[in-house]
């Protein structure tokens, strides 16, 4: 456990006792056991900023009905990053004043070329060709679960630009591929040899051979095997995937995938996390990387990598955001996540 994510636990603690803000002080379970900053299931929403829990303007809860997305298991951890991504920039989506914002914030933090935000989606999916089910081959998923789905999309430039972004906040790491399990299941057979993940350079020049993916019949490397650069994949000890990498692995692949369809004129795979949690900084350093977040040094495809901190945006809220529309936001976020004011 980091240190940063110790710091967040107690900060939680403190907050949902803080009087107001959870209606009960029953304490949700997890592996088998009790936290104090975890909700019962029922309560999810008391992590909600206001506005947009039930029976508001903004709802989230209707939104997810609406457009059949499956919220992730934990959303009543109060340390969930699902939860954080909602609170943070789905309340933007349903103003001209919020998506300026966000448009000014992604021009000068990922691509100078955006101009305007016309659409902001929770647990991205893109339609027919360019689902996640034809694009990577990950059949039977869902907006949510079983595929890959970035946290939050935001639609650029008169949507001729997207912005897929992975959301994170106390992690420790982008997880291991799905493909080292000891243990198969159906039409996933058990991976025959897994030290072949530690042979980088191997299952760049033959995926089909050397990565268990494959055998899945997914498509990451379909994807990013044209842009892939070999002279820093020769620097790792393993697929970049493999321990610490795997959900940034994917959504460049699928990044990769809709930017080489040319549908989009501009395609960034993007990363959104805590500037506190050096853990997950840190995360690929076994793999070869000492700074995940120089990811984008692995692959020059048409598909680009870019990282922002979730302090950057309230900064940028509360330094360009109008005060009567923003200022109860704010001091919410502010105080449940433990933000510099």
């Amino acid at each position: 456990m980091s240190g940063f994510d110790q710091q967040m636990e107690e900060h939680q603690k403190k907050w949902r006792n803080k009087p107001g803000n959870v209606s009960s002080s029953e304490q949700g379970w997890q592996n088998g056991k009790q936290y104090p900053w975890i909700l019962p299931p029922a309560l999810w929403e008391e992590g909600l900023w206001p506005r947009i829990r039930s029976g508001s303007a903004r709802s989230l809860p209707a939104y997810l009905d609406e457009y059949r997305i499956q919220k992730h298991v934990g959303v009543n951890n109060l340390k969930s990053s699902w939860t954080l991504c909602a609170n943070l920039y789905f309340p933007f989506r349903c103003s001209t004043d919020g998506r300026a914002l966000l448009a000014g914030f992604l021009a000068e933090k990922v691509h100078p070329s955006i101009k305007s935000v016309e659409g902001v989606e929770l647990e991205y999916a893109g339609r027919g060709d360019l689902h996640p089910s034809v694009l990577l081959g990950e059949a039977g998923g869902k907006k949510g679960a079983g595929q890959t789905s970035p946290d939050v999309a935001f639609l650029v430039n008169q949507g001729n630009g997207l912005i897929l972004t992975e959301n994170k906040f106390t992690e420790h790491s982008f997880y291991p591929c799905s493909a080292l399990k000891k243990k198969g299941s159906p039409g996933k057979p058990v991976n025959p040899d897994p030290t072949r993940c530690k042979q980088p350079l191997a299952v760049l020049n033959n995926p089909t051979g050397q990565c268990h993916q494959m055998a899945w019949g997914r498509k990451y490397w379909k994807h990013l095997q044209p842009c892939a650069r070999r002279e820093v994949l020769a620097t790792l000890s393993r697929c970049p995937a493999a321990t610490a990498g795997y959900q940034l692995f994917r959504q460049q692949a699928l990044g990769e995938g809709i930017a080489t369809t040319s549908k989009y004129e501009l395609v960034v795979s993007c990363l959104a996390v805590d500037e506190r949690n050096v853990t997950l900084k840190k995360c690929l350093t076994s793999t070869g990387m000492a700074d995940a977040w120089e990811w984008g040094k692995l692959f020059e495809g048409k598909a680009l990598f870019r990282v922002f901190f979730h302090q950057d945006w309230v900064a940028w809220v509360r330094k360009r955001g109008d005060p009567e529309e923003w200022r109860g936001w704010l001091n919410w976020v502010t105080e449940r996540y433990c933000f510099a004011p």
